[in-house]
Formats: structure tokens, sequence, C-alpha cells
């Protein structure tokens, strides 16, 4: 493992500068978006004649519409120069456009400042490729959830500090204590940050061009629906970058309505839509920041259907957390607090941000490693322009939504119903994330895994792992062990239990036979078993050919050496221990135990060192596992 854990990072030359330089940026972004919406919510502002609730909408709108128009473009460049040179350029172009900002502000051109804010959209855009490549060719693969979740959290917390610094640069407080007006305030403020990020942006170390001789095409339609192409090559890339794109429409269109959630229906302050906004916030960064401690250093999906899970429930909790209308106006947060729902209202956007870490930092992590590196850039783009997609959507509905008559709680409880039903769509198209899901479930809850050796696991091409049989729960005790998709091999019968039967069709599971049983179903099992090993897959088999009904590992069979023959591949051989007298462990007669036994255990799960193909047999990987397994049955 190349550091002890994510914060590790924090200290290194090739994480630090990065981070504090996509930090300040978040923070500018996010001081300017949240003063602007602040002005125009409760100064009473009126732009091509819409009032704070649509005009909340547009701006969301336009600051995300570059990232449709322009990412195709930005891949490119990310792919084909230098990170760092194109870090640098991206900031120095931040301060002209602060400068400008500012200049607005001073002069109360709310016009001229919701161009800034396309412009400042534009410029996000050039900056998104370059932030998501630039982590994968300066992280080892096991630093991958870590750094992720460091600048997820890292720009959640900058957006908490913009809601923050934005709230209280347009207050009259500061404002009046300076002798200044706010406008001027907030513009100072913005061209600050800029600079400080800036200057970080200078100790970025060089981070060479993965496509150098790409030839730019500037036709950015054309090259959208190119990149679009590239993600689509790997489907769960494609589908986890549909996945990210959900988060985004539901978590802009939950935000976006908060300013005129906390007027309208709340009747509170300019310092209570800062202190809900900053709840989302910061839930999303400590979800974020647990998922390495959830996931073991590695990318876990299971993570993804339980975020999923949260988003809807809490949202679902928010719209009833609501009692009734707020007649006396809430000036402070102590006020809100103390009203029936406050606390409530704000824990559940908490909660929406912490399931959202849990959500979105997997997803990220696997596009950057299961994408092909000299097209990552180009991938991250497609990312953003489908994210974009999705978030113009997210402004688009809640207009027409609001405007047909819809409550911002209503608003908020058709989001947590489409979200329920986008996952499970999802999770039906790639039943991957499903089975993590599962066996995450399992190996956190139930019982308490102990995995060691998953360095025998080769990071990539084909293995057999052969495992002695304890329980019902093997093989999704080994999924959640091991992060590459594995296949198993499982007797025929079991399919015909309804529970299992569809764990095991969504594990793509090879069902098996004895020859006494039907020869048809075994020979078709050896062609399957070939066929995965021929595609680069791990497969894994049980060669007792039954769970033990004894606790002791029983002789192996010779279909291993088959397989081999035929497809000479390494033999991982693999133990589980203290499985014997768990719930899912058969009795002597066959049947489950029906007294549940061994729940919360500590179950080491040992993988030994491969066994070349040209010493495999099926006696040697008995004795192997045997030797590994050890006295706990």
């Amino acid at each position: 493992m190349s550091g002890s854990n994510q914060f590790s990072l924090l200290r290194r030359r090739r994480f630090a500068p990065f981070f504090a330089t996509q930090f300040f940026g978040a923070l500018n972004d996010n001081i300017f978006r949240n003063g602007l919406v602040i002005l125009i919510t409760f100064q009473g502002a009126i732009v091509a004649g819409m009032i704070h609730t649509p005009l909340a909408n547009g701006a969301a709108g336009l600051f995300i519409l570059p990232f449709f128009l322009f990412s195709a473009t930005a891949g490119q460049l990310a792919d084909k120069y230098e990170k760092s040179m194109l870090i640098r350029r991206v900031k120095m172009l931040e301060i002209v456009l602060m400068t400008l900002a500012a200049a607005a502000l001073i002069s109360e051109s709310y016009a001229m400042l919701l161009f800034v804010l396309f412009l400042m959209g534009c410029q996000s855009t050039m900056f998104g490729p370059v932030k998501y490549a630039y982590l994968p060719q300066q992280l080892a693969d096991d630093e991958l959830v870590g750094g992720n979740a460091l600048v997820e959290s890292g720009t959640y917390i900058a957006i908490v500090l913009g809601l923050i610094v934005g709230g209280i640069a347009v207050g009259d407080e500061v404002a009046g204590g300076l002798g200044l007006d706010r406008q001027t305030v907030l513009g100072a403020c913005l061209i600050l940050v800029a600079v400080t990020g800036f200057l970080t942006s200078r100790r970025v170390p060089q981070t060479r061009a993965v496509d150098p001789g790409l030839t730019i095409d500037w036709n950015a339609w054309r090259e959208t629906w190119h990149i679009v192409r590239f993600a689509r090559e790997e489907r769960s890339v494609f589908l986890s970058i549909l996945g990210i794109s959900w988060f985004w429409f539901f978590g802009s269109a939950m935000t976006i309505q908060i300013p005129a959630y906390t007027l309208d229906v709340l009747n509170g302050s300019e310092s209570v839509t800062t202190f809900l906004l900053a709840a989302f916030a910061i839930g999303v960064g400590i979800g974020s920041l647990l998922c390495e401690r959830l996931s073991g250093h590695r990318i876990e999906l299971g993570l993804v259907p339980f975020g999923s899970i949260g988003l809807s429930l809490f949202a679902v909790d928010l719209y009833y957390a609501h009692p009734g209308p707020y007649l006396v106006p809430a000036e402070t947060i102590a006020d809100f607090l103390s009203r029936p729902g406050g606390l409530r209202i704000w824990f559940d956007l908490a909660m929406i941000g912490v399931f959202g870490g849990f959500y979105s930092v997997p997803l990220y992590a696997l596009i950057q490693k299961r994408s092909k590196r000299e097209h990552l850039s180009r991938i991250i783009a497609a990312n953003n322009i489908i994210n974009a997609l999705f978030m113009v959507a997210a402004a688009v509905m809640s207009m027409l939504l609001l405007r047909s008559g819809l409550s911002i709680p209503e608003l908020f409880l058709v989001i947590a119903a489409l979200n329920a039903v986008v996952a499970v769509y999802i999770y039906t198209l790639l039943p991957e994330f499903l089975m993590r899901f599962l066996a995450w479930l399992i190996i956190t809850v139930i019982y308490r895994i102990r995995p060691t050796g998953l360095e025998n696991i080769p990071d990539k091409g084909p293995a057999v792992v052969v495992c002695n049989h304890v329980s019902y729960m093997d093989p999704l005790i080994l999924t959640g062990s091991v992060r590459r998709p594995m296949r198993f091999v499982a007797w025929y019968r079991i399919f015909q239990l309804p529970l299992f039967n569809f764990f095991f069709r969504t594990m793509r599971t090879i069902p098996i036979a004895g020859a006494r049983e039907d020869v048809e179903i075994m020979n078709e099992a050896f062609e399957k078993v070939d066929a995965e090993l021929a595609a680069g897959n791990i497969v894994c088999i049980f060669p007792e050919g039954g769970i033990t009904r004894d606790g002791e590992i029983a002789r192996f069979r010779p279909g291993i050496e088959k397989i081999i023959a035929r497809r000479p591949v390494p033999v991982v051989p693999a133990a589980l221990g203290r499985l014997w007298g768990s719930w899912f462990s058969r009795r002597r007669d066959g049947g489950l135990r029906k007294i549940p036994g061994r729940l919360f255990a500590r179950v080491p799960v040992t993988f030994g060192e491969p066994v070349p193909p040209s010493e495999v047999t099926a006696a040697k990987l008995e004795l192997l596992v045997r030797t590994l397994r050890g006295d706990e049955r």
C-alpha cells in the first residue's frame, strides 16, 4: 500500500499543490455563485423579467451549459498537453474573470454577472478533464479511492466555505464595518482567492501528456459524439458515468431550491440558507472521507447501492420534515433550530450529503481505473458533458414542476421517487453493483472478514481460484474480499432455489453437474469456464464438489486438472476459516442450520501464492488449501 491513509497524500508534492489548487477554484466558484444567488433572491433583482426562483434555476443552468458545449475540446487539450501547464493557464484565466466579476458587481450589472457566470462555467469546463485525469497519473491504484475522496471532500469543504464567505460578503455587517458596499467586498474576495489559487498551481509537478500526437478536432459537436463513443467502449465505465450524472441531477435539483425553500417555505434568512447548504456540503465531505475506510483502500462498488438507498430515504424524510407554514420569520440559525422540524431538516440534508459521498467516490475511482489511460481525459470530458445534460435537465424539470403548481417539498418527494427508479434501472443493467453491495453487507455486517494474501490475486489476466466450501455464503464472502469480478462454478440444482437462483444468475455463476447426473451440463460448464478464462477473467471453483457436512475438507476432485490442461493459467489456492457452525453452513443431514451461529465472527480468508499450470494437481491444491486453513474450521 502506497500510503498509510488518504491524509498522508496531503504531505506529498504530487498531490498537495494540486489539491490546494482545485480547492481554491471550487471555493471561488461558490463564493461567486452563492453571493450572486443571495443577492438575486433577497435583494429582489429582476433580470429578463424573471424573479428570484426561476432566475436561480436559470443561473445554475447558465453555469453548467459550457460543460455541454466545450467539454469535448477540453478533453482533447488535457490528453494532448502537459497537465501542470494547462492548470496554470486555467488559473490565470480565473484571475481575469474574477476582475471582470468585481467590476460587474460594483456597477450592479446583474446581466453582466450572469454572463461572467457563464464564462466561469467555461473556465471550470477546461479544468475538469485535467483534474480527474491527473489523479491516476500521480497516484497508485490503492491511493485512487483516498485521493478521490480527498478531492470530493475538499470540493465540498470549499463549497461550505464559499457559502459562508459568499453569504458574509453580501451581508451588511462586514461591509458596514469596512465602510464599503457589499458588492465591493464580494469582488475583492473573488480576486484574492483567484490569485491564491494561481500561486498554488505553480507548485503542481509536471505530468506528461498521454497523447501528444493527438490532432485537435475543433468541431465540438462531432468530437462530442466521438468521446462519448470512447466512454461507451467499457460498459461499466459508461454506466458509472450515467450514475455520476444522475447524482449531479439529484444534487443540483435539491440544492438549487434551497434559497427559495428557505425564503418561501421556511420563512428564514440568508444565514439559514447558508446553514442548510452547508449541511449538504459537509455531509458529502464526510461521506467521501469515510469511503476509504469502508472500502479498505480499494474500489468498493457495493457502496454505490448503499448510497442510492440513503439518498431516497432522506429525501423522502425531508418532505415529511416540514410540519406546516411558519408565520414567524427565523432571522438566526438558533431561531431555525428551535422550531419544530428545524433540526430534522438540517439532519436530512446532511445525511443526503453523506450518502451522496458513498455513492459518487467509488464511481469516479472506477472510471479512472478501468478507462484506457490515453483516452482518460476525453472520457472525463464525456462524463462532464453528460453531467451537464443531466444538470440542465434538473434545472428545467424543477422550473416546469414548480410552475405547474408543485411546492418545493413536493419537488423533493418527486426527486426521491425518481432516484429509486433510476437506481433499480442501473443495477439491472450492471448487476455487479448490486452483488458488490450484498457482498459488502455480508463482510461488514454479518461477519468480520479478515482477508490476507490478496496480492496473490493477479491484477489482470486469467486465473482460477480454488477454495474449500463451508457455507452458502462462500461465493459472496469471496466476492467481497476480491475486488476483481469472479465467475463461480456451482451445482446446477442450487439454481432451482428461488433466492439463490437470483443471486447466482446475477453473478453469472456457471452451473455444473456430475457426470452421472447430466453429462451435457457438465461439458457445457467446462466450455463456459474455458471461455471465461480465454476472456481474461477469474474463475472460482470449489473442488470438493459440495458444502462440507462435518467441517472437514473433502478430497479435491480432478476437474481442476481438466480445466488447466485445456487452458494453462495460474491457480490461486484459498481457504475460508471459522465458518463451520455458522447459520449458512450445513447440518449432517444436508439442511441449513436453524439456529444462527457465529454471527459477527472473525472470518479469515487466506489466499496463497499462485501455482504454475505445470504444477497443478488436485492433490497438491487440496494440501495447500488445508495448510492455509489450518485448524480454524
